[in-house]
């Protein structure tokens, strides 16, 4: 079993880094439940966007783009 290979190798890890390693582990865990509960989607903006938004840009403003 996968788990039972983790364990094998974390018996070699020194214990002065067991720490880190414990840190790792766990705020990962926690990243992986927080993906699950917010899902994002993408391209969408809440409010409204006034016709502003789509007027081209002074020329300054572009060519500070580039």
């Amino acid at each position: 079993m996968l788990i039972q290979k983790i364990v094998q190798e974390l018996q070699d890890i020194p214990e002065d880094k067991l720490a880190e390693l414990y840190n790792l582990i766990h705020y990962f865990r926690l990243g992986l439940s927080q993906e699950r509960t917010q899902p994002r989607t993408p391209g969408l903006l809440k409010g409204k966007l006034s016709d502003a938004f789509f007027e081209p840009l002074p020329e300054e403003e572009l060519q500070q783009w580039e």
